[in-house]
């Protein structure tokens, strides 16, 4: 998992919580980094398991809404460093269907060993959209915070639903955004 996705995490602690939250939740976990990182590093996705599972502990909030306000806060740091991906973009569905073609392709061009999860458009259309989530780590909560985010960055009244389904076996989450 690249180390932006970690450092923008802490950011993230440090602003909703404190800088000794910080140093608590990674004191807290046997890191193998020691909770040192870089933004263009990459570490093993459990580090930000155990750092999550670490901050629930400590807050009393509930792992999955962690996730997902970690997502909103993600996304509100990726507009900010990198405006680009959003050019010529005017709405949320919009931008959610070109996440494979445009943001991952992006992504990969300045971080070519990046591990991203796949989104598949299901369906797309002015009105609605549904995309299918792919990833074998399981971040389907900060996918949708993702989502979230970018829902409230466009500011417009979408309702977002979420269910799990079963794909040759394997299980995905399928995220159904609707124009209200």
């Amino acid at each position: 998992m690249k180390g932006v996705v970690f450092t923008s995490f802490l950011e993230m602690v440090e602003s909703q919580f404190t800088a000794d939250m910080v140093d608590d939740i990674i004191d807290d976990c046997d890191l193998p980094s020691c909770g040192a990182y870089t933004a263009v590093g990459t570490y093993p996705h459990e580090e930000m398991v155990d750092l999550v599972v670490a901050l629930s502990k400590r807050s009393g909030i509930a792992i999955p809404d962690l996730l997902r306000a970690y997502g909103q806060h993600l996304f509100a740091h990726f507009f900010s460093t990198h405006p680009s991906f959003f050019a010529n973009v005017h709405d949320a569905l919009s931008f959610l269907a070109g996440i494979e073609v445009i943001i991952h392709a992006e992504v990969l061009k300045l971080y070519p060993d990046a591990q991203l999860p796949r989104f598949e458009t299901e369906h797309h259309s002015p009105q609605r959209l549904v995309l299918l989530y792919h990833s074998s780590r399981h971040f389907e909560d900060l996918a949708e915070g993702l989502i979230a985010g970018c829902i409230m960055h466009f500011g417009e009244k979408i309702e977002l639903h979420r269910e799990t389904v079963e794909n040759q076996g394997q299980r995905q989450e399928r995220f159904i955004l609707t124009r209200t």
